[in-house]
């Protein structure tokens, strides 16, 4: 009975380290800000419309969202819509009657945020 409490005296130290000793032993939490982005977009035809919808994640500044149209290389035309905290969806339409292979850019805060394309012809 005593060898076993003896070489339980003698262990005590060297398993008490084995414990963390870190201090603090809980991290305070993290503030996290995660940036602008979006998360939804697509691009549909709507009879002779190209429609491009968007909506934002993150924290939204208050700013425009800015769509510029493409078909292959040639810029088609510009739009933007105001956006803040309460706003986060956009809406975009663009008269293009001919098929073709179109794209649009949608940026916010002068940072590219994502490429949306239709391709209604076989090229690639």
């Amino acid at each position: 009975m005593r060898r076993p409490l003896l070489i339980l005296l003698l262990l005590a130290p060297v398993l008490g380290g084995c414990r963390y000793t870190f201090l603090p032993l809980v991290p305070p939490p993290m503030q996290v800000s995660l940036p602008t982005r979006i998360v939804t977009a697509a691009m549909q035809r709507g009879g002779n419309d190209l429609i491009v919808s968007a909506t934002l994640s993150g924290q939204v500044v208050p700013g425009y969202l800015n769509v510029v149209w493409y078909d292959k290389d040639t810029e088609l035309g510009r739009d933007s819509v105001y956006l803040d905290s309460a706003q986060r969806t956009a809406e975009f339409r663009l008269t293009a009657p001919a098929k073709g292979s179109y794209r649009a850019l949608l940026s916010y805060g002068g940072v590219l945020l994502r490429q949306v394309e239709l391709r209604e012809t076989g090229d690639l």
